[in-house]
């Protein structure tokens, strides 16, 4: 086994919990490993890296060239542990789970959530191991399993099926539980990381297996970054950083150094201004809406400065929702923001928008990304477009802004992201 994919029957079912729990045992065992992330999730990566001590990237077939993705695998320095995204055959056939581990030819290691279950394992792995002849599941790992005699029955019923075998088991313990709210999981550093070496037990199959891995994939990088280029050369990027704006893949950032670039990190929650010296802005997505007091008494002088000096600003779903007039909380409290753009942004309790996004106004590959969000913009007048997309929002735009609830993939089509930074291609 080179590495494996984690993944379940469906969402819920501790695909993170199991992941976070098997990096830690192969840690504390001197495994070499590194980690990612299918599917465009923020938050699970986090995690990964809190526990890891190393980043974990995303990869996503709908947003990234497989090319680019094979450059990322490629630089793994140990085995690759990569957590899926939702259940094992959910989502479209380019963007689940299934399709990124036949692109990889890398393993599953089937997550099922055991509680109240026995001989009914034997039919639900049964199904998804003989689903797909090119999708292998090599072994299944049962989650909130009762006791070690619950944990014999999943183990008697998988191997009397002649059926992938019992891997491991968490105990059913509450102290394992990773707390959630709307948006995913909470950020690692406002919890401590789980310790999950009392409640994870693995078979010795599977240690076997880590053994094998370990020395079949002990490797250092190939020593591939990303494609270097001059798309941004010696633009300085100011770049919104902090609790309230923390939705930034890796790969955006090595982005934009390996094109020139000059990242300039702040912090509007902190109520730091805009670098001097910046030539661009970025004002990724986050959680402003559980920082609306403290975000409300900024003023955003800076921000909103620098927007009417007509530079190049890109803002990203919560960066966008701090531009209009007021947020409005769940609970109806009206916070002002910066007054820039007319609209309020109201927060709603169900979800808004999921999918994959497609900017198709320019001649070059199309810039692909992914909106998620639990708030609607209320527009108090016409504005531009900030961009011509497939589906989903096309966001606003103001002088050089644009803004959008999309969280864009700047590799997925690189000269189209540099003018967004005010390239001149």
């Amino acid at each position: 086994m080179k590495g494996f994919i984690v993944s379940a029957a469906h969402s819920g079912a501790g695909k993170t919990t199991l992941t976070l729990a098997l990096m830690q045992a192969l840690r504390a065992r001197g495994v070499a490993f590194s980690p990612y992330k299918a599917g465009p999730d923020f938050i699970d990566p986090m995690w990964h890296r809190a526990v890891a001590g190393k980043t974990s990237y995303n990869l996503e077939p709908s947003m990234m060239p497989m090319a680019h993705i094979q450059q990322l695998f490629d630089r793994r320095d140990g085995m690759p542990v990569i957590e899926g995204v939702g259940g094992l055959f959910c989502g479209g056939s380019n963007s689940n789970t299934a399709n990124l581990a036949m692109k990889l030819s890398i393993p599953v290691v089937f997550v099922v959530d055991a509680a109240g279950m026995a001989g009914s394992i034997a039919p639900l792995v049964a199904g998804f191991s003989g689903f797909h002849a090119e999708v292998h599941i090599a072994g299944v790992i049962a989650n909130r399993v009762g006791s070690t005699g619950h944990a014999l029955m999943l183990k008697e019923a998988l191997a009397a099926n002649g059926l992938p075998p019992l891997l491991g088991w968490l105990e059913n313990d509450d102290a394992c539980l990773l707390p959630e709210r709307h948006l995913g999981l909470h950020l690692p550093h406002e919890e401590d990381v789980p310790d999950f070496s009392s409640a994870l037990h693995l078979e010795d199959t599977f240690r076997a297996l880590l053994q094998s891995a370990s020395q079949a994939d002990c490797r250092q990088p190939s020593g591939r970054k990303a494609e270097q280029g001059a798309l941004l050369r010696n633009k300085r990027i100011a770049i919104a950083r902090d609790d309230a704006f923390c939705f930034i893949y890796p790969a955006n950032l090595e982005w934009i150094i390996a094109q020139g670039g000059l990242p300039d990190f702040f912090s509007p929650l902190a109520g730091e201004c805009v670098p001097e010296g910046a030539d661009a802005l970025w004002l990724p997505g986050g959680y402003p809406e559980l920082h609306a007091e403290a975000l409300s008494g900024r003023g955003f002088y800076s921000i909103r400065m620098f927007i009417e000096s007509n530079k190049p600003v890109l803002a990203e779903c919560g960066g966008m929702m701090i531009l209009g007039e007021t947020l409005v909380s769940t609970e109806g409290e009206h916070w002002p923001m910066a007054g820039l753009l007319p609209f309020n942004v109201v927060m709603q309790k169900r979800l808004v928008s999921l999918g994959y996004r497609r900017s198709v106004s320019d001649s070059d590959s199309p810039l692909c990304g992914h909106e998620f969000h639990y708030s609607v913009r209320e527009m108090h007048e016409d504005i531009p477009a900030a961009f011509d997309v497939e589906q989903g929002d096309a966001g606003v735009s103001y002088r050089q802004l644009r803004a959008s609830y999309c969280h864009w993939y700047f590799p997925s089509s690189p000269e189209t992201a540099a003018r967004l930074f005010g390239a001149a291609i």
